[in-house]
């Protein structure tokens, strides 16, 4: 293996393993969806081992027929199968079988775009509290841009929906921080994108409502920013029974002034 070389795997969007920058293994060379579902559970949760039953409902939620035993080791063969090709190229990947546990075996230094967008949106965030502005874009943008793509489109069951659901805190975060950042620097314009994107996605999110009233407000529209205010009081009240923060208040208050 070259001493540049570099492996990285894509859960996000299309389910893939990249070599050097060129896809190694497309989606389509895993069985299926149940095939993707399985590689992205392995990768997910590398580690640790897991049992095959837990595999199986992960699989098949509560629906597995009565061979849901062969239907998984064929599952977890065919899956080996295609990881033996990376093993070829000098990344040394495999599920290891022990007393009922797998667990996949990943080459030191591989990159996994859902650890990728964890970690870059903590250090956008870090970096946001700090007030070290000049350094939130490029963790904020890569953490976006990973947490923007589909997973596992068209999969259904509980540990995709919760995946889904860490995909989107990661985006809002993201989108947080980047709206953040261009008031800081005096960009609200590019803030109004950020924000409204956020508040688009998470109706009921105070934090991204309060960065798109600030937005709006230095940006020269104190009565859009007003009006976001009062849409947000309105949506709680009518669908959660309760209202606006007070951090949401106070910031109101001020923009009344």
């Amino acid at each position: 293996m070259g001493r540049n070389m570099t492996m990285r795997i894509y859960l996000s969007g299309r389910v893939a393993i990249e070599i050097d920058g060129q896809v190694f293994i497309d989606q389509g060379q895993f069985r299926g969806r149940q095939g993707r579902l399985l590689f992205a559970y392995l990768v997910a949760e590398r580690t640790h081992p897991v049992s095959r039953q837990e595999l199986a409902s992960v699989i098949w939620d509560d629906t597995r027929a009565n061979s849901w035993e062969n239907a998984l080791s064929a599952l977890l063969s065919r899956t080996n199968r295609v990881l033996s090709d990376v093993t070829a190229q000098g990344f040394e990947t495999s599920i290891s079988h022990r007393m009922g546990q797998y667990q996949i075996q990943l080459p030191a230094g591989a990159w996994i775009d859902l650890e990728a967008a964890t970690s870059a949106v903590d250090r956008a965030e870090v970096a946001t509290s700090a007030g070290d502005f000049n350094t939130v874009n490029g963790p904020a943008t890569v953490a976006v841009s990973i947490a923007r793509r589909p997973f596992l489109s068209g999969i259904t069951g509980a540990w995709a929906e919760a995946q889904r659901a860490k995909f989107n805190r990661i985006l809002l975060r993201g989108l947080d921080c980047l709206s953040e950042m261009w008031l800081a620097l005096g960009e609200p314009q590019y803030a109004v994108e950020t924000a409204s994107e956020a508040t688009g996605l998470a109706p009921y999110r105070e934090r991204s409502h309060r960065l798109l009233m600030r937005a709006h407000s230095e940006s020269g529209e104190p009565a859009t920013a007003l009006d976001i205010y009062h849409r947000l009081s309105n949506r709680l009240n009518q669908d959660l029974a309760t209202g606006p923060s007070p951090e949401t208040e106070a910031l109101y208050v001020e923009m009344l002034r």
